[in-house]
């Protein structure tokens, strides 16, 4: 019992886990470990979102949108938060709110600037276009979060 009790302690002592999520610096190399004599397995465009899913000294391992996991070296990664949308098209309106004037719309796979995260309770997140063009788009509408 007391071992239990010892333990809940300890549990409850740690930190919350929370995802991390860091952006392509430059365009990358994936490999299935964390060597450059590693296989390769597919290039990730620079912007691109990743949620770290475990961290060495000079490599990350990474989850990408679709689920995949590979390795890639830190020097790689930035920790410039993006979002990467999952929606066919993605709404992006002017304030956080589906009655909100449309900004513009982006395409499935398009990388988005995070300029301001959840909003409370809204289910909103504020992002910026490579062009310029910022505004509201729901969670649900992309992945990075």
């Amino acid at each position: 019992m007391r071992l239990l009790a010892l333990t809940v302690l300890l549990l409850a002592s740690l930190p919350a886990a929370a995802l991390d999520y860091l952006s392509l610096a430059e365009p990358a190399v994936m490999y299935d470990a964390p060597s450059l004599k590693a296989a390769p397995l597919f290039v990730i465009a620079r912007y691109t979102p990743v949620e770290v899913v475990v961290a060495l000294e000079a490599w990350i391992k990474v989850r990408d949108a679709s689920g995949d996991l590979a390795w890639i070296e830190k020097r790689q990664l930035s920790e410039k938060r993006t979002v990467l949308v999952t929606a066919q098209r993605a709404q992006v309106r002017s304030q956080p709110d589906a009655n909100a004037p449309l900004v513009f719309e982006a395409e499935k796979n398009v990388v988005l600037e995070l300029v301001q995260p959840v909003l409370a309770a809204t289910g909103w997140v504020q992002v910026r276009h490579r062009d310029g063009q910022s505004g509201f788009v729901r969670v649900n509408q992309v992945w990075g979060l």
